[in-house]
């Protein structure tokens, strides 16, 4: 009785109201018109112009990536940020990224290579593919007809030279030089370079006249030479380190004939230097003063300047400034800038605060790989990540990293091809030994990575 007055009250409403249950054919479409369906995940991607990272983890997408063609749109400035635990992948990104960009005829790039096994750089292997021969920067070497940069070089103006002079030795007593210090410096370095014209002057002719300062010196500020000599004391000795210490050799005579600043990739092998000793920070304040007057060129080549190990450079406030300068007239130039650090926090509670905000804040492109997670915290605040990028830096897994383009923030899986592989997980080639089946690799047919794109997938 109950089914024959369901079925009756079904039969009126349908002759009242009409059908109600619809049946609909299946819909054929693409996957670009199909992917509206996942719009709470499938996040704006950078465009389709530049080098390929890898997939965007929760939509799939392919994520591209080049600070040149972001620059002005989404980008205010082209430098970047690299974070993250050893074993991770970030060498292994650093490695691609530049491969990558060097198939564009526009680009060169500079490394400077401060890690390294068997008496050689981690860059060494792509080095030898691409038929490069590292600048290497070692003591003993130099002694032997090795690799020399002079800081007097006349490629660099007269104020770049009592600029680098003034680093050096900011850098190696760990405080500003005075007055009266910097004021026999100046003077010695002026004498110099209006005495000597028939040579590249070096330092030896700056810690000669800042023992044996001219008289003439001493007469224009109406003292006594006496004075002048003492006041310049300290600052001989520190200078004859490298004349006569353990990082002699490097920097005390004329730069070395046949460096090509005119190749794709120039590689700096700081491999031999001890990274926690004072020459580091050195090192990197006059290879970087060198670079600034006689690589970068408003020639329209887009330039990229790799540092591993930049808390070196972000740590110390002298060699802060000199780099934050750089930075700031990079922009016009065509450089970005990639600084590669460990911990945030060495950085942001050291002895160069200040300057290491100034160069954050210029790096528009942040890539932070796992961390703990009081550490991932505290470079969300500093950063200004989002709390649940925050939330899931600690579980990342190798090769996975959330990246931060002037607040789009993503989590990207990088992807590194058969053809990279050997160049990029090797124990020479990498001294952080992340396992390499954490990190995924593109099916590729080619005989060359995947280096640019004009979809938004990768295959």
């Amino acid at each position: 009785m109950a089914d024959l007055l369901d079925l009756a009250t079904r039969a009126f409403a349908g002759f009242v109201f009409g059908k109600t249950e619809t049946q609909r054919l299946p819909v054929r479409t693409s996957s670009a018109q199909a992917q509206a369906v996942y719009l709470p995940t499938a996040a704006p991607g950078l465009g389709d112009s530049g080098v390929i990272i890898g997939r965007e983890v929760y939509s799939g997408k392919g994520y591209i990536y080049d600070p040149f063609q972001l620059y002005g749109q989404q980008l205010p400035a082209p430098h970047w940020l690299v974070l993250g635990e050893s074993g991770n992948g970030k060498s292994a990104l650093e490695k691609t990224y530049v491969l990558r960009q060097l198939r564009f005829r526009d680009r060169q790039v500079v490394v400077l290579d401060a890690q390294g096994e068997d008496g050689v750089g981690e860059w060494a292997l792509i080095a030898q593919e691409l038929g490069i021969t590292p600048i290497r920067l070692d003591p003993l070497a130099a002694l032997d007809s090795g690799i020399r940069l002079n800081p007097l070089d006349p490629a660099i103006t007269s104020t770049g030279q009592l600029a680098l002079l003034r680093t050096i030795i900011e850098v190696a007593t760990g405080s500003g030089l005075d007055e009266r210090s910097g004021f026999a410096l100046k003077v010695a370095h002026a004498y110099v370079n209006e005495t000597v014209t028939d040579r590249q002057p070096v330092l030896t002719d700056i810690v000669e006249q800042l023992r044996h300062p001219a008289p003439t010196a001493a007469e224009a500020m109406n003292v006594d030479v006496e004075d002048v000599r003492n006041w310049g004391l300290d600052v001989a000795l520190v200078l004859d380190r490298l004349v006569d210490g353990d990082l002699r050799g490097m920097f005390d005579g004329p730069t070395t004939v046949g460096i090509d600043l005119d190749s794709p990739l120039i590689i700096f092998d700081l491999s031999h230097i001890d990274r926690n000793s004072i020459a580091m920070p050195i090192l990197m304040a006059i290879v970087g003063v060198w670079l600034e007057h006689t690589w970068i060129r408003p020639d329209r080549k887009k330039r990229i300047f790799l540092v591993e190990e930049a808390w070196h450079i972000i740590n110390s406030p002298f060699v802060a400034q000199l780099f934050q300068r750089l930075l700031k007239f990079g922009r016009r130039l065509g450089l970005s800038f990639v600084a590669v650090v460990h911990h945030l926090s060495d950085v942001v509670d050291g002895a160069a605060a200040r300057e290491a905000a100034a160069i954050l804040k210029m790096a528009s492109t942040r890539t932070i790989y796992a961390q703990k997670a009081d550490e991932a915290r505290a470079t969300g605040k500093v950063l200004g990540l989002p709390r649940w990028a925050v939330e899931i830096i600690p579980t990342l897994t190798p090769g996975i990293a959330v990246w931060d383009v002037n607040g789009n923030v993503q989590v990207v899986k990088h992807l590194v091809t058969e053809a990279e592989r050997p160049l990029v997980f090797t124990d020479r080639a990498m001294t952080e030994s992340a396992p390499v089946p954490a990190l995924e690799a593109a099916d590729a047919d080619d005989s060359g990575p995947v280096v640019m794109a004009k979809e938004s997938t990768v295959a």
